[in-house]
Formats: structure tokens, sequence, C-alpha cells
């Protein structure tokens, strides 16, 4: 919903500038613009700070849409990552940019600041559009909700619209005299013409010696060499009792009485209201509304008898009596029969007279038509009140001093015991485990063996504990549980050693002068030549293999080389001519590719704008504060200068580093 409120921007320079902080406002959310006490800043560029609030209201934009894309981000999971740090280093430039550029006195107005606004609220959805259905003014509370649906206030969302305009205005100023040099589009299309004529050979197997089977040293040195490939991470068992509504709506019967009970209360507003179409025209004063309405009853058209008046009629289509502004109107319209034409009106916005079109009866719901979605309702409401019974039937029974189990079972609900299962959530064939989601294995790795947590609601009717049977440490596996393929995996990798031991020596030969062809025969290979291999079509010798084109594009002209073939194995290469392009080509490249040059250009020009706001306004932020604001235990991480972190109270004030 909201990148269309950023569709604003009309030039293509601003949509590639601006690229790259479009991105970052979808994924961290947009500046805040409120100030908060002196210290408590997680980034403070100049007059701009943003507080722990506002940065962990970008995190969790981030972890929702992460979360929609089916990963999980935990707080914990992001550090490790280096997110908070990425989020937070990207937020600090974006925040340099819109200080320098706001200092520099590029500021908009506030009616370009509200144009712009009620364009991009135009353009929305019709159902999503913040105006008046009747007035078409713009509804403040409607736009309200609006934000408000995205986590947003007007205050929030109209001060980083500003920061967008004012840098739009800036940066199209530099965009429209902006052209890079036709030396530099020039080079790009030398470079992407270039073109390699590449000849190669792979290595026989065959022609290697076999390895021979693994000695137990040989495969516990193997296992030493590999051990963070081999360690398996700490698993846990567990026992989760859950309470979901959703699987007892099954049971749950809902009595006609209820449904027919629902129906009743609701039916006048599962409805639809009579309305009515009718044409209005406003006259100047009580003799012309009269002259009107006889004209008008006459069956003269309505925009003729309009015009003697300077006026045009209002066409007003199927609109329900509430929905009338002039409450004087509304009565007199729904007094009339369809065809009708009404007398002079005072209203309270004036005189006028109307005539009666169309007349759209007020329609009813039947009761079995509202049936299925009234009956699932109740189900789902009474489901819910069966599930919170059962959690605290089970509340009860575990502060009485009844473990998990013991208390799931009095309160009748189902106990899932899990295999051995990591943080991740994976099993140890490394699929997914049902029936986990990311708060309870979350809750459950920061419990001790035998631990029990407190009963957690996860919404809409689903509760869940969640109990530690047993903790499996992360240790690497016996040897003799993974003998049979690690010995196969230690023989591949002797034989691919000795298959690049061989090609260096091919490779040394063809270097002292040997002929490509001779080298290949002796090793039982022939030469296969790929002839104008260039970087814009390279794309059509992917079959190649990503290691052999690049070097082809990395080699000298005539000195062989060792890649990796696309199968594995090894190939013995050699590039034996380099040509340039046709000049026509690169005539034609040149300008053709002249404004995407610019546009790098301007990228760059853009990228280096946010490093040097951040150099010159000194920005700073406080890391340490920025992950206690989304839950992190900073006690608990090395300190950035790699001495032991102090409490977090105490020195987040003066953790602001440049």
């Amino acid at each position: 919903m909201l990148a269309g409120f950023r569709s604003f921007a009309k030039s293509p320079f601003a949509v590639v500038l601006f690229g790259l902080l479009i991105v970052s406002f979808a994924v961290f959310g947009i500046s805040d613009v409120f100030r908060h006490p002196p210290g408590k800043w997680v980034i403070a560029a100049g007059s701009r700070n943003m507080s722990p609030e506002d940065f962990k209201a970008h995190f969790e934009a981030y972890r929702k849409q992460q979360q929609a894309q089916g990963q999980t981000v935990t707080p914990d999971i992001a550090v490790e990552q280096g997110v908070d740090r990425k989020m937070l280093t990207q937020l600090a430039l974006q925040e340099s940019l819109a200080e320098l550029i706001r200092k520099m006195g590029v500021r908009p107005s506030d009616k370009v600041v509200g144009d712009t606004l009620r364009e991009q609220m135009a353009s929305l959805p019709p159902g999503q559009r913040p105006f008046d259905p009747i007035t078409g003014k713009f509804d403040t509370a409607l736009y309200q909700r609006l934000l408000a649906q995205n986590d947003l206030t007007p205050a929030r969302y109209e001060a980083s619209l500003r920061d967008d305009i004012a840098q739009a205005h800036l940066f199209s100023a530099v965009a429209s005299s902006l052209r890079a040099p036709r030396i530099y589009s020039a080079l790009q299309a030398a470079y992407g013409l270039e073109g390699r004529d590449l000849a190669a050979f792979a290595i026989n197997p065959a022609t290697v010696e076999k390895p021979a089977a693994p000695t137990d040293a040989q495969l516990q040195a193997f296992m030493k060499e590999h051990a963070a490939q081999l360690t398996r991470p700490e698993t846990r068992v567990l026992s989760v009792v859950r309470f979901s509504a959703k699987a007892l709506e099954p049971s749950v019967t809902v009595p006609e009485a209820d449904i027919v009970k629902t129906y009743n209360f609701r039916k006048d507003t599962l409805g639809t209201a009579e309305t009515r179409s009718f044409v209005q025209i406003v006259a100047p004063d009580a003799k012309a509304a009269a002259v009107i309405a006889q004209r008008l009853a006459k069956g003269d058209q309505p925009a003729i008898v309009a015009s003697a008046y300077g006026k045009q009629p209002v066409m007003i289509d199927s609109k329900p009596k509430s929905a009338l502004p002039d409450r004087k109107v509304a009565d007199a319209v729904f007094a009339l029969a369809a065809g009708q034409v009404s007398g002079p009106i005072n209203g309270d916005l004036g005189v006028s007279v109307v005539k009666l079109t169309k007349i759209s009866p007020a329609t009813t719901p039947s009761l079995e038509s509202q049936r299925p979605a009234i009956e699932a309702e109740l189900k789902a409401q009474a489901a819910q009140a069966k599930a919170y019974e059962q959690t605290q039937a089970y509340q009860d029974a575990h502060d009485g001093g009844a473990n998990l189990i013991d208390a799931a079972t009095k309160a009748g609900a189902f106990v899932m015991t899990t295999a051995p299962v990591a943080a991740n959530g994976a099993d140890q064939t490394g699929q997914p485990a049902a029936g986990l989601t990311p708060d309870a294995l979350k809750t459950a790795f920061e419990l001790p063996s035998g631990g029990e947590s407190e009963l957690i609601e996860a919404g809409k009717g689903e509760y869940f504990a969640v109990r530690v049977e047993k903790v499996i440490p992360s240790a690497m596996p016996p040897l003799a549980e993974i003998r049979a393929p690690l010995a196969q995996q230690w023989q591949l990798d002797q034989l691919l050693q000795r298959m690049k031991a061989k090609a260096d020596e091919l490779v040394a030969r063809v270097k002292k002068g040997e002929s490509l062809e001779a080298v290949a025969a002796s090793a039982q290979a022939q030469v296969q030549r790929v002839p104008n291999i260039t970087r814009q079509n390279a794309r059509q010798f992917q079959g190649l293999g990503r290691d052999l084109l690049m070097g082809a594009f990395g080699a000298k002209p005539g000195v062989a080389f060792v890649s990796r073939g696309p199968q594995g194995g090894y190939l013995v290469a050699l590039v034996e001519k380099v040509h340039p392009g046709s000049p026509e080509q690169m005539a034609q490249i040149t300008e053709v590719a002249r404004p995407q040059t610019s546009q790098g250009l301007l990228r760059d020009v853009g990228m280096a704008a946010q490093d040097a706001a951040k150099t010159q306004l000194k920005t700073k932020v406080n890391l340490t504060l920025a992950r206690q604001a989304i839950g992190v235990d900073t006690s608990a991480l090395p300190a950035e200068d790699g001495k032991a972190p102090a409490k977090a109270k105490e020195k987040a004030p003066k953790g602001l580093a440049q």
C-alpha cells in the first residue's frame, strides 16, 4: 500500500538516484521527527535524531517483511548476521543526507507537500483513498486510519515526504546538467565487445592414480580439518502443549437459536438501504426555481433548463438518504415517486429543484444466505472460548505443582514431543520440524534442560507452553556413524588434489613451449575451442562454468591457466587470441550506453553525497542502545573495542561513536 504513496517522483533521474533510498525505506521504514532527551539517541545527525523506539519500529518492519518471505529473524540472529549494524549504518546515511539538504536551505513549502500528499492519496485504489465519497473533500480521519494500518502517524509520514521532495528537487537539478563524457561509455563498449578465443581440455580422471581407502587416522584428520561443516548444532527434545481454537472448531456445534438471534440482530446492517438517483438544479432564487420545476415537469432536458441560468445539472446516482449532505433536499427526494419533480426546495445549501430518476428498494439478505458466515463466526468464537477454558484448567493444574504433561492431560490438551530439533527449527535430517512456531523455538532455547515455560499467547485463540526434555550439546558425530560417506568424500578430495597437480604439471609444459594439442594428447584428452567469447555474450556460454569464464577474461593471451570444470574436475585452458569489437558496434553501443552511464554516475554522486553528509555532520550512532532497543542482552556481547562490555544503562549515553 505504501509503495503507492512514493510514486510521486516523475523524473527518471530521481527514480535512478533514489532507488537505493526507496528500497531501504521499504525495508527499514521512515525517519522520525520527534525529539528525545539528550544521550538517548540511536542516531544523531545535526538537529535530527532517532530514538530507540523508532529504531525498534524499523527493525520490526524489516522483521515482518522477512517473516512474510518465510525467514525467521530474531534480535540475536540479527546481531549474529550483522543486520542491526547494516540497518543502523543505512539509516544514519539517510538522516545525514536529509539534514545536510535542510541546512542548504532546500525546503519544500507546505503547499508543495500538501499537493504531493493529495496526489499520492488520489493514486491509491478507490477503496483506500482518504476522501469523502459525497463531497470529495480530503478526510483527515480516514487518512489517519490509513497510516495507522501501516504503523505510521501523519507527522512521521509527512516529515519523510518532505525529505523526499527536498532530495528530489536538489538532485533533479544536478541530474539535468549531468552527462557522462563519451569516453566513459566508449570504454564500456570496448570492454564489453572485446572478444576472446578460448581453447581448453579436461583432465581425465583415469590418468591419475586412484586413491586407496583411507585409514582411521586419515579420516580423523579429515574430520578435524572440516570440523565446522561436520559439527552438529545443539539440538533439544521438546514437549509442546498447544491450545488451539482453530483445531477445536470442527468439534464445536452452534445452536440454531444462536444463529437466528445473531441474524436478527444484524439483518438491518447486513442489507442495503434504499437508494435514489436524481437530477438537481441549483436556482438563483425561489422564482427561478418555480420556473425550473415547471420546465422539468413538462419534460425539458435538465441540461437545457440549467443552461438558461448559467448552471450545470448535478447528477446524483444511487445514494441512500443518509449520504445526502442537505437534509431538506434528502427529505424532498425520498418523498417523490419515480419521474416526479419537486417544487422549489429551500435547502441548507441554497434553493434548488430535483427530478427523481430511479428508486432502488432496500434489500435484506435471507437467513440462509448469511448462515455459513454467521455459523463460521460463532464457531470461531466458541472455539476461542473453549481454548481459553482449557488454558485456565492447565494453568490451575500447573500452578498446583503438576508438570507440563500432567497439567495438559488434566486440561484435555494434546502434547507433542519432538525429535531432536535445532534452534532454526530443523530436525536431524535438515527438514523443518512440524508444529513449532518461531516463538516456541525461541522460548525453548532460552530454557535449561527440564525447564518449562509459562503459558504463552500466540494470538487468535492460540496458546502454547514448552518443556525441554533433553539438551543434546553441539558435537562432532562419531567416526563410526559417518565412516562410509566420509571415506567417499576423502577419496574424492584426494582425487581432485591429484587432478589439480596433474593440471599444474600440464600447464607448466605449455608455458615451456609445448603445443596445447600435444600436451592434451599426452593426457588422453582433446582440445575444445570456443571462439569470440565477449562479456556481452557470456550468458550464451554459461555451460562452460563460472570459473572458466572468469579465467578466460582474466588471463593474458597465450598464457595457459588451470580452471575448475563446470561439472567438477579441472581444465587446462588458454586464451589464443584477443580481438576488439567492430568500430560500427562500438560506436553504436557508445551512444546507446551513454544515458545509462550518466545514470550510473548519478548513482555514484548520490552515494558519495550520503557519505559526505555523514562525515561533514559528524553523525553519531549508538549501536549498543540500538541493540537494547530491539531486545538484545548487550551485557553478553563483547564490546566493540574488544573490552568487556559495561552495563548498558551506565554507558549508553557515552557510547555514541562517530
